[in-house]
């Protein structure tokens, strides 16, 4: 390997115009970590706040934004004996992702599943990780309940969708135009709700209400989340769109026995991510391979013109998942 590898570097907080290509040193890998040459790198809606100066890195995470990946190992730091250099890999990061060259912990990769390619696998770590955690773990959901995902053509939403379909759940959605309400419908959801013209609160309501709902949207949808919930039903918040900050009747909480958490995935432990990992190599990287569910792409851009992905990216007009491609 050279020294130096291509990266893109926030240069300061801003729109996406504040993203530019620089060069940067390669990352060591320390004991417990792989380096991994990317082919694509995922982009996510926290590269977007981070980029924003709203979501600081953690002390001993890169400065770069990417917190997803896929390509091949070509380091082993100490310590590290399940996996070999040339390993096809897709992994969560810690941050580093728009770059050429990224280190990562070895427990935080996943093998690139059988069918899928590495733009595809890029797509993955950020998004299963994230509804893995909260719908299945937090969330509990079973099959059989009722499901309201927010965002429903979002890469959160596509993945929540068809996960839950999968294990059998009643999937209710949301999304802002016709197009998008029928690409969840195609992905499982049972009902697609054009938020433009319904409001999800009377829809499920007369279904019997949620029995978990998943919403990154915030504001003045987590009263609207509560109204929308079945007695002893779940809510799950992963992000504030539209805020965080809200004023919440708990009476209603109290008596119908409501639970309100949230999480988010970056801040977590590595132990916390490893099992995570894990549990989606067991029940997830199946059905990938199965081709029972798959990553929606919505489309590419070379790492130089990543300032063009976040501009799409924040227009919300996409569906599924946006790639950088690295190499």
């Amino acid at each position: 390997m050279t020294k130096t590898m291509q990266a893109v570097e926030i240069t300061q907080a801003g729109g996406p115009e504040v993203l530019q290509l620089t060069t940067r040193p390669i990352p060591a890998p320390r004991a417990g970590e792989v380096v991994i040459r990317l082919a694509y790198a995922g982009v996510n809606r926290p590269d977007a706040l981070q980029r924003a100066g709203l979501y600081a890195p953690p002390p001993t995470a890169s400065d770069l934004p990417g917190l997803e990946g896929a390509g091949e190992i070509v380091a082993l730091g100490a310590g590290v004996t399940h996996w070999t250099l040339g390993d096809q890999v897709c992994a969560l990061l810690p941050g580093g992702g728009y770059a050429e060259y990224v280190a990562t912990p070895a427990a935080h990769c996943l093998p690139v599943p059988h069918g899928l390619s590495l733009e595809q696998a890029a797509c993955l770590p950020e998004t299963f990780f994230t509804v893995w955690s909260n719908v299945f773990q937090r969330g509990a959901l079973k099959g059989g309940e009722r499901f309201l995902v927010h965002g429903g053509s979002s890469g959160i939403g596509t993945t929540a969708i068809q996960l839950a379909h999968t294990f059998g759940a009643r999937v209710f959605t949301t999304a802002g135009s016709a197009e998008k309400c029928q690409v969840c419908m195609d992905l499982g959801a049972e009902r697609a709700i054009n938020y433009r013209e319904e409001d999800f609160t009377e829809v499920l309501s007369a279904e019997g209400g949620a029995d978990l709902i998943l919403d990154m949207v915030g504001g003045d949808y987590l009263p609207r989340n509560v109204k929308a919930l079945a007695d002893d039903g779940r809510l799950v918040q992963i992000a504030f769109l539209q805020g965080p900050k809200i004023e919440l009747n708990f009476s209603q909480v109290m008596m119908r026995r409501l639970t309100i958490t949230g999480s988010t995935l970056r801040p977590q432990s590595d132990l916390a991510k490893a099992r995570i990992a894990e549990s989606l190599r067991t029940h997830v990287w199946p059905l990938l391979e199965a081709g029972k569910i798959a990553p929606v792409m919505d489309s590419e851009y070379p790492l130089a013109k990543a300032a063009a992905a976040h501009a799409r990216m924040e227009s919300s007009g996409h569906i599924g998942k946006i790639v950088l491609k690295v190499a």
